[in-house]
């Protein structure tokens, strides 16, 4: 018979330690995500480097093509969505990508403890989500003007007043979710597939058949991180790259229509810059 209370607990939390011994919220650091990230963003780096060092614009090879058409695809992206204007968004988005795109696929590997995937833990999900937020509303204010930006949640403009009341009301709960759905979208689905590994490892080695769990376990475990890791992993950066390329769209969506704030001056500012002119030449 198999007792639960003796089966290894399930990954669901983060070993925290205290750093200032004030409040949880300001002084408890979680460890093993500190050290994932920190792991993630020196090969991030190593892997910039290491494409910048291939690169020949007189002879491209294969991998560099590759790199070319992402860079393309994120230009129309960003062209197509928010506008010429804002190319210097692409940094941004390409950084975001490539960070959670290696930090996924580091899960291929055995991870001795503490290590866990950095983007099994919701602080640092909700940061990169949180910077993409913060920025998109900045920008949104910014082109349109404050006045402008708080105009724009009172949409859709040609209902009667107390129907706008309620679509303002609608519009900011909606603004607010944005980090929260982005950030909880990414954790939930790498989060999911740490459990998923916990159950091939831990409970299913525990069915009372001789010998054959053990096997069908590395089986599914080795099927299950090609799968997590190659597709999951690489969809879930596709998602969060698109959706900051989208919510920066959406912070600017209609400002030309109703002319507001400064959008005509920010574009004409903004289409002098090294970056605008190097996508339109492109």
């Amino acid at each position: 018979m198999i007792f639960i209370p003796t089966i290894e607990a399930p990954p669901v939390t983060h070993p925290a330690v205290n750093v200032c011994g004030g409040p949880a919220l300001f002084c408890q650091i979680n460890y093993d995500s500190v050290i994932s990230s920190a792991v993630s963003i020196v090969l991030t780096i190593a892997f910039s480097l290491w494409v910048v060092s291939r690169l020949d614009p007189r002879r491209p090879g294969k991998f560099q093509m590759v790199f070319e058409f992402i860079i393309a695809y994120a230009r129309g992206l960003i062209k197509d969505t928010v506008g010429i204007e804002a190319m210097w968004i692409l940094p941004l988005a390409l950084t975001i990508f490539f960070y959670i795109l290696i930090a996924n696929w580091i899960e291929l590997f055995p991870l001795p403890h503490p290590f866990t995937p950095a983007n099994t833990d919701f602080n640092q999900t909700l940061a990169m989500a949180l910077v993409v937020y913060v920025l998109a509303e900045g920008y949104s204010i910014r082109v349109r003007g404050f006045g402008g930006f708080l105009h724009h949640l009172t949409r859709p403009h040609d209902m009667p007043i107390p129907l706008r009341v309620y679509f303002t009301f609608i519009n900011v709960v909606e603004e607010l979710a944005k980090p929260i759905s982005l950030s909880l979208r990414l954790m939930g689905n790498i989060f999911g597939g740490v459990i998923m590994l916990w159950v091939l490892t831990v409970m299913l080695p525990l069915l009372p058949i001789p010998a054959v769990p053990y096997g069908l376990s590395v089986v599914l475990v080795a099927g299950w991180k090609v799968f997590d890791v190659f597709l999951i992993g690489t969809l879930q950066a596709f998602i969060f790259f698109l959706l900051t390329i989208i919510y920066f769209g959406q912070a600017v969506e209609g400002a030309k229509e109703h002319g507001e704030g400064t959008h005509e001056k920010a574009v004409e500012l903004q289409a002098k810059s090294p970056a605008v002119m190097q996508a339109t030449s492109n």
